[in-house]
């Protein structure tokens, strides 16, 4: 029997995934994905990509999102640990503009699935971290969107403590507001997901 269990989140579509971990005098061993008991649990049961970042402590990665053909996310810390974040960006969604973010780390073995419409991004706690996620759809580079991790609007409130300075590349630091972009968002259909 597979050990997952579903935790639906406040907001319509994004859901944490725990695991069974396995241990023994070797380490431990758990089972990340199983198509099957995601279909069951409402989840997509087929993923097109698989994708790894690896990070050092500070990078803060997103907000990210493809408009045309947007991506659903199953997002796992496979070492370290990170501050997942996820933006409701579906105009005729009641959260839309609202965020929700939860610790991964490679010893909760926690998992989030960010659904199409959402944009994602992460920032990294611990001295590096290994981030890998599957995708429901391809990533497409002319498709490339995103929203400043910093939007008043939203107000994510990203846990920076201990962080000494963020590492930002310069593609995420011209990202614009999530008002700046409303209309293509309109546009786009995202309301369908």
């Amino acid at each position: 029997m597979s050990g997952f269990t579903f935790h639906r989140t406040e907001i319509e579509g994004i859901v944490i995934i725990e695991h069974d971990i396995h241990l023994d005098h070797r380490g431990s061993f758990i089972e990340t994905y199983r198509a099957d008991v995601f279909q069951n649990a409402g989840l997509p049961d087929v993923f097109l990509q698989d994708n790894q970042s690896v990070s050092k402590k500070g990078t803060l990665r997103g907000l990210h999102f493809q408009l045309k053909r947007p991506q659903g996310k199953l997002v796992r810390a496979a070492y370290g640990t990170v501050f997942d974040v996820a933006v409701d960006i579906r105009p005729g969604s009641p959260t839309f503009g609202q965020w929700y973010g939860c610790v991964l780390s490679g010893e909760n073995s926690r998992q989030l699935y960010v659904p199409p419409g959402f944009a994602h991004g992460f920032l990294v706690l611990t001295d590096g971290a290994v981030v890998q996620y599957k995708c429901t759809a391809y990533y497409e580079p002319d498709d490339q969107w995103g929203i400043r991790w910093d939007d008043p609007d939203i107000a994510i409130d990203w846990p920076l403590g201990d962080i000494e300075r963020l590492i930002i590349s310069r593609r995420d630091e011209s990202l614009k507001r999530l008002s700046e972009i409303r209309e293509s968002l309109d546009s786009a259909g995202l309301a369908d997901f």
